[in-house]
């Protein structure tokens, strides 16, 4: 099995890296995506295993928080039967489910590696949360920029 690696946004309101790592087993249901071509990473190219970087989105300092892990396998997010949830699909029935999710377990709290020292960075180009127009929630991302983040950003 290759490990792939991911990036992964979540709004810090809905769930920050410190409400993942206080969940049980640091392992949270990454519901609410809402876009195909994300769902379609989730569905077809993720693993059990693979790297996540944590990304806090919508809020005053955006970046990478955290490292994490995908933990589970593809199931139905349960927040389209929902009516009640902002992410309620009416179009979708427990037998045609339209949107899945996984677990990710949150592996550590990091330093914040923000928006401006992303695109600060050269070796980092060419990562697709940078590209113009990028506006995914989850984003795959290659070896060396994982490695570029881990090693040295993070001194991992």
């Amino acid at each position: 099995m290759n490990t792939q690696y991911w990036l992964m946004k979540s709004e810090p309101e809905e769930c920050s890296i410190d409400d993942a790592l206080a969940a049980p087993g640091a392992s949270v249901p990454w519901t609410g995506v809402r876009n195909y071509q994300a769902r379609n990473f989730m569905r077809d190219a993720m693993q059990v295993g693979d790297g996540v970087l944590f990304y806090h989105s919508s809020c005053a300092e955006p970046g990478i928080v955290g490292l994490a892990r995908v933990a589970s396998e593809i199931r139905p997010d349960p927040t389209q039967f929902d009516p009640a949830s902002p992410y309620f699909d009416p179009k979708s029935s427990p037998d045609k489910p339209r949107w899945l999710l996984r677990d990710v377990q949150a592996l550590k709290k990091t330093r914040l590696i923000g928006l401006p020292e992303l695109r600060a960075t050269p070796e980092l180009a060419e990562m697709v949360v940078l590209q113009r127009g990028s506006r995914l929630s989850i984003t795959p991302v290659s070896e060396a920029h994982w490695t570029f983040i881990t090693r040295r950003l993070l001194g991992d």
